[in-house]
C-alpha cells in the first residue's frame, strides 16, 4: 500500500519563509483543518498516512516535500535552501530509512524537494533561490549509478520548479509557461494553465485522479475536460505560506 508522509501544521506557520508573496495573517486552526482534509483525501486515494514527529519550533515543518526525494530504489535527504529549514530533515530521515536506502545532499549544496520533477528516468531540477548548482551536481552523482539523468532548469517568478509544472502523464505536463519555459521539455505535450491562475499547475496526480485546489476553477475545468477525476480541496491558509499541494507530503508508491 502506498504511503504518504506528512506533518502537523506548526503553530508558528505565520513566521514561515516567504519569497514571492507578501505576509498575511494565517488562521492556524483553519490551516490545521485544511491539512486534515488533505490527508483524508490522500487516504481515500489509497495512501496510508504516516505523520512525522511534530516540529513546533520550525514554522515550515508541514512542507515535508522539501526534505526528501523518493525513488523506487532509494531516497535522497535534501539540504533545504533556507537556513531556518535545515532542522526539518532529521525527522524525515528517521522515518524514511524504514522504506529506502538513504543518500544525502551535503554542504555547500542546497536543494529543496519542491524543485525536483521526475518523469521516468529523467529528473528535472529547478535552479532556484532554494537549490544551487552544487546541490544539483550532488544529486546527479547520487542518481547516475541507478540510471537516472538530471537536467537543471532555470526557475524565475516562482519559488520552486514544481510551483509551475506537474507531470500528468509520461508524455504530458501541466505547465505555467510564464514561470517554466516549455522549450526545456521538448519530449512532452502540454496542458497550459489559465493566466488568471498562475499557481494552478501544482496539482497531485495519482492514477486517474488529480487533486486540485478550490482557488483554481479554470484548472479544474481543464483537467476534467482532459478526462481526469478531479478532487477539489481548500488550501487557502497554507497557500498564504507559499505552499502548493505537493508541498505537504512525501509519497512512497510501493
Amino acid at each position: 500500500m502506498p504511503i504518504a508522509l506528512t506533518r502537523e501544521v506548526c503553530p508558528l506557520l505565520e513566521n514561515c519563509e516567504l519569497t514571492h508573496l507578501s505576509r498575511e495573517p494565517i488562521d492556524i486552526h483553519r490551516a490545521k483543518e485544511q491539512h486534515k482534509r488533505y490527508e483524508e483525501t490522500l487516504a481515500k486515494l489509497g495512501f496510508t498516512i504516516r505523520r512525522l514527529k511534530e516540529t513546533p519550533h520550525l514554522p515550515d515543518g508541514v512542507f515535508v516535500e522539501d526534505t526528501a526525494v523518493v525513488f523506487p530504489e532509494f531516497a535522497i535527504i535534501t539540504r533545504p535552501g533556507a537556513e531556518s529549514r535545515l532542522g526539518e530533515t532529521e525527522s524525515m530521515a528517521e522515518v524514511l530509512k524504514e522504506y529506502r536506502e538513504l543518500y544525502y545532499i551535503r554542504e555547500p549544496g542546497k536543494l529543496d524537494g519542491g524543485d525536483v520533477l521526475k518523469s521516468g528516468e529523467t529528473v528535472y531540477i529547478g535552479l532556484s533561490a532554494r537549490s544551487n548548482l552544487e546541490g544539483i551536481q550532488q544529486f546527479r552523482d547520487i542518481v547516475a549509478p541507478f540510471g537516472y539523468n538530471v537536467s537543471a532548469i532555470p526557475v524565475t517568478g516562482c519559488l520552486h520548479l514544481k510551483s509551475g509544472i506537474t507531470v500528468l502523464e509520461t508524455d504530458r505536463l501541466l505547465i505555467n509557461p510564464e514561470w517554466v519555459h516549455p522549450e526545456y521539455f521538448a519530449d512532452f505535450s502540454f496542458e497550459y494553465i489559465h493566466p488568471a491562475e498562475p499557481y494552478g499547475a501544482n496539482v497531485i496526480r495519482y492514477q486517474h485522479s488529480v487533486i486540485c485546489t478550490a482557488a483554481h476553477p479554470e484548472t479544474q475545468n481543464l483537467l476534467q475536460k482532459s478526462g481526469y477525476d478531479v478532487i477539489v480541496i481548500d488550501q487557502s491558509e497554507l497557500a498564504k505560506a507559499e505552499a502548493g499541494l505537493t508541498c505537504c507530503s512525501v509519497l512512497i508508491e510501493g
